[in-house]
């Protein structure tokens, strides 16, 4: 009995040790390889507040998303700096938009084209689609699809691509399966590698949120192309 005592005791001790350090960030679930994913990147928003970006150009990514704008009206207070700053040390850059359920896509589309400038060898532009911290609007799918497509053309009119779409697996069973738009899914998933319920495709994957990189300041989302470099290359490229 003072066997099996034990024995449960240290397995609770490992399981406690465990979730502190996934808390804290120091393991996780997902460890992308590096021969099939070879280019990585993060997102960034004014949440992190210090970036050391000497410091971060020596570590192994090649690309950010940066959060340009929410809403109808509200601009990321960081945009500006980071976009300048992501560029200065060399990363593909592309600007994402929080898509709310309380504006109109042409209202959020207006708002996106007026923050973020029309650069060469850039991201598509990128629509965050998702329920956690939106407003407590719950439109329809139907609804939700016809102010996205207007926010996507609009878009697509002034940057000359189709926007990618970034959602979670509850968001995007709820508005994209099935839907066939025809746009680049960048999918969160911090537990396992994605795999979406209608077998579609994605492009980049999001797999964990509690990223550490040195010359940022806590946590930072972690992402992966899902392709090699030379697709990477074509993908940004202005024909991509």
């Amino acid at each position: 009995m003072n066997r099996l005592i034990a024995i449960l005791a240290a397995v609770i001790l490992v399981l406690i040790v465990a979730v502190i350090f996934f808390d804290k960030g120091y393991i996780r679930f997902n460890y992308p390889d590096k021969s099939e994913y070879p280019v990585h990147g993060i997102d960034i928003s004014h949440h992190q507040d210090v970036i050391d970006w000497d410091i971060l150009k020596r570590s192994d990514i090649s690309f950010a998303f940066i959060k340009s704008t929410e809403g109808g009206d509200h601009k990321d207070t960081k945009f500006k700096e980071n976009w300048k700053r992501a560029g200065d040390i060399g990363l593909v850059r592309g600007a994402y938009h929080f898509f709310t359920f309380c504006k109109t896509g042409r209202e959020q589309a207006l708002n996106y084209i007026d923050s973020v400038p029309l650069e060469n060898n850039t991201l598509p532009p990128a629509i965050d689609l998702e329920f956690s911290g939106n407003c407590k609007a719950r439109p329809s799918k139907e609804e939700v699809l016809k102010e996205l497509s207007v926010f996507a053309k609009l878009v697509k009119l002034k940057y000359g691509k189709d926007p990618i779409i970034y959602t979670t697996n509850e968001s995007y069973n709820t508005f994209i399966s099935g839907e066939n738009l025809g746009y680049p899914v960048w999918i969160r998933d911090v537990y396992t590698k994605p795999g979406l319920i209608d077998k579609s495709p994605w492009t980049f994957w999001q797999y964990t949120h509690k990223g550490r990189l040195h010359g940022i300041d806590g946590f930072v989302d972690l992402n992966v192309y899902d392709g090699s470099s030379e697709e990477f290359e074509a993908f940004i490229s202005p024909s991509g």
